[in-house]
């Protein structure tokens, strides 16, 4: 049902595209990485504009990391989130590359949910790794708003916003436990933002 309303979202823009793009492998090569790109802006947005925070707060919650983590998500994000794609069918990319990617994307990330996997060398450089991830979800002061990468780490790279896996991770978000209660950890975010008592880094 949600992917459909993201299609659907997505293909009312599609209908004032600059250009068709034909369905190839080199089509989708590059949506995937386009998406990645959007994504990082989505994710960065999230963090730094307290509407999005409100969404995305429940994410950051957990107080250890591991695999369950990447599921911790707000159910509504998916009536925001296609939003920051709509540039990519503007400019005339299929929405079905663009959601698929999308899902790609997600699904690599489920993955970067962990402390079992240490650093990964020379990939630590290219791409989204468990050690870069970690440090996103780091309550300490040098690594909030850090690592918004989706699969390219080179995003955080380019625009000022990576940093290394230093010292131990704490986990979850600045103000401390949040509670066990996914009901009240789902809309947390918007009661906050609601009533004006936001910490949008946590």
């Amino acid at each position: 049902m949600l992917t459909g309303y993201q299609l659907a979202f997505l293909g009312i823009f599609y209908r004032f595209r600059l250009h068709t793009f034909e369905h190839t492998a080199l089509t989708f090569f590059i949506t995937f990485v386009l998406v990645d790109f959007s994504y990082y802006w989505f994710h960065r947005a999230s963090h730094v504009i307290k509407f999005f925070w409100a969404f995305h707060f429940i994410h950051h919650t957990s107080q250890q990391m591991n695999l369950t983590v990447a599921y911790r998500l707000n159910w509504f994000t998916v009536l925001i989130s296609p939003a920051f794609y709509i540039p990519l069918v503007l400019i005339g990319l299929p929405p079905i590359f663009v959601i698929g990617g999308y899902a790609l994307n997600l699904f690599f990330q489920f993955f970067l949910h962990t402390e079992a996997i240490r650093r990964l060398g020379p990939l630590e450089y290219i791409f989204n790794t468990p050690s870069n991830h970690r440090v996103h979800h780091g309550a300490n002061d040098k690594y909030i708003d850090k690592n918004f990468a989706g699969v390219f780490i080179i995003w955080d790279r380019l625009f000022g916003t990576y940093q290394a896996e230093e010292e131990k991770v704490q986990y979850g978000v600045t103000t401390g436990f949040q509670g066990y209660n996914p009901i009240w950890l789902v809309f947390k975010g918007f009661y906050d933002f609601a009533t004006n008592k936001m910490n949008y880094k946590g």
